[in-house]
């Protein structure tokens, strides 16, 4: 069906009145700027460069560095007591979203946090930028941001999350038109629920308006329109995301704050399923600088920034060995995963799925823990690992990208070539031939997604559905989400709600072979 103009788009929305200033876009015509791009785009695609590269592109950034302040003013006073790589830096620093709006005095503070240089504020702004959201698989609906900041969804649309202003099904993707003005950089889907993040720091929430059962929900539960989040307008947001039963965001600070956790273990403070009010976790993570979050159902994962490498923090249940940290408990406060570094490994990326993780080093290996089920820990078993384990049949593979859903696990290595291991019985892998074969099949070890790999396209990055089957069963199975080097988008998976982009034929609720959604991501 084409998708209606919802009610926002007529200028009366609560929301564009909050929005009535909207900030300038930030100018990309600078020398500098386009240097930076074609850098990129020579060397990683489209993909944003990670952190062991940075140095290198911040040479290219020195060298156009020169002509740039010598043809024209900066757009800040000079410091003579900055090398010209510093310099670089920080102009490159100037230009990211995470400085708008940011005081002198707060610049200074996130420089002496990252260990007192300009390069390693940019490394972690580098970090935090890679690992943004741009396409989310959701349980039975989807989201999809072009790099201009639109945002898309298509999916089932219950409780109003696909944010048109009403509940019906979207089968195509639908432009959310009154969010037009307001450039979203990282999206969050759960169950019947949708939270954006905006460039200048504010989220906008949608659909199910609280994580309490459906049996205590009523009408005014559903938020059919973006809202922003009133209880985060002091908190300048860079990510959000949402678990099983929590919600948990990250500030431009290196913060992390949850709220409606509901279950015994609260991540690390006592709040109803109700709870509104973020509360920060603090602890071990005091004066630790954040650059990443990832929510599984019923735990948390936290990448922390650090000038001599990165570390992985986990809160929350611990059943299946899920947190890393070598038991079954559950902790209620945020725990080093001490592991990585008997590895040798430095994590870039974390991956936190419905029942396990996964984890990228700077050198490329994929390590995973928690519960095996179907094999989706890529160790040709079905055991639990309660310590993060190399994933050895990706030994010959340099990975640039992980991602995990409920049971499987997804690699895009530095070529584009995706390789997964997992369940296969919604047909979300990828690279079984029918049905009757995948039952048959074992994906305990990582396998080369031939289907993909036949598209003779570089992917970039993948995302499956990342919640609970048997909680969401009427949504449908899961489904996964290929985004490619040119910007193109393909599904495959379980799509009765629409949440593929595309149409079933007639009696079909999976889609076998990778299909173009139509919908351009640049």
């Amino acid at each position: 069906m084409q998708c209606p103009m919802d009610a926002a788009a007529s200028g009366t929305s609560p929301v564009m009145q909050f929005h009535g200033i909207v900030d300038e876009p930030t100018s990309h015509s600078s020398p500098l700027h386009s240097v930076l791009e074609r850098s990129q785009r020579h060397c990683y695609g489209h993909e944003t460069p990670g952190a062991a590269a940075t140095d290198e592109l911040l040479i290219c950034l020195s060298c156009q560095a020169t002509c740039t302040f010598f043809s024209k003013p900066a757009n800040f006073a000079p410091n003579f007591a900055l090398s010209l790589p510093e310099v670089a830096a920080f102009d490159m620093c100037q230009k990211r979203p995470i400085f708008k709006l940011i005081t002198q005095q707060e610049k200074e503070h996130l420089k002496q946090k990252c260990g007192g240089s300009w390069k390693l504020v940019f490394k972690y702004i580098v970090v935090r930028e890679r690992n943004y959201s741009q396409v989310v698989a959701g349980p039975g609906h989807s989201i999809v941001i072009t790099t201009k900041g639109d945002v898309y969804s298509f999916g089932a649309n219950c409780w109003g999350q696909l944010g048109l202003g009403d509940t019906e099904d979207r089968f195509t993707p639908c432009l959310i038109r009154s969010l037009q003005g307001i450039k979203i950089i990282q999206a969050a889907v759960g169950s019947r629920q949708t939270m954006l993040v905006s460039d200048t720091g504010s989220v906008y929430a949608f659909g199910k308006g609280s994580f309490v059962g459906a049996e205590f929900s009523d009408a005014a539960d559903h938020i059919t329109t973006p809202k922003i989040v009133e209880s985060l307008k002091g908190v300048f947001v860079v990510q959000a995301a949402i678990g099983g039963y929590f919600s948990a965001f990250l500030s431009r600070e290196g913060r992390v704050y949850t709220f409606s956790w509901g279950r015994a273990e609260r991540l690390g403070h006592s709040s109803d399923p109700s709870d509104v009010e973020p509360r920060l976790l603090s602890g071990p993570l005091e004066d630790v600088l954040v650059a990443q979050i990832s929510a599984g159902n019923c735990y948390l994962l936290m990448l922390a920034y650090q000038p001599t490498g990165m570390s992985v923090y986990s809160v929350g249940c611990g059943l299946g060995g899920k947190l890393g940290h070598g038991c079954k408990n559950n902790k209620g406060t945020p725990k080093l995963i001490e592991h990585f570094r008997t590895l040798s490994f430095n994590p870039v990326s974390v991956a936190a799925g419905t029942w396990h993780a996964a984890a990228l080093g700077d050198d490329g290996r994929v390590c995973t823990w928690g519960w095996g089920h179907t094999g989706c820990l890529g160790h040709g078993d079905e055991e639990y690992k309660a310590l993060p384990t190399v994933v050895q049949g990706l030994s010959s593979v340099k990975a640039v990208h992980v991602s995990t859903g409920e049971y499987t696990t997804f690699v895009v290595s530095d070529n584009g070539d995706v390789y997964s291991f997992g369940s296969a019985e919604s047909l979300n892998l990828g690279f079984q031939e029918d049905e009757e074969a995948a039952d048959d099949a074992d994906f305990s070890t990582p396998n080369l997604v031939e289907s993909l790999k036949v598209l003779n396209e570089k992917a970039v990055q993948i995302s499956p559905t990342n919640s609970s089957y048997w909680l969401n069963s009427e949504m449908g199975y899961p489904h996964t989400f290929a985004l490619m080097e040119s910007g193109k988008l393909y599904a495959f998976g379980g799509g009765i709600k629409g949440q593929l982009g595309v149409k079933l034929s007639e009696g079909q609720d999976r889609l076998q072979n990778p299909e173009r959604v139509p919908i351009d991501i640049c």
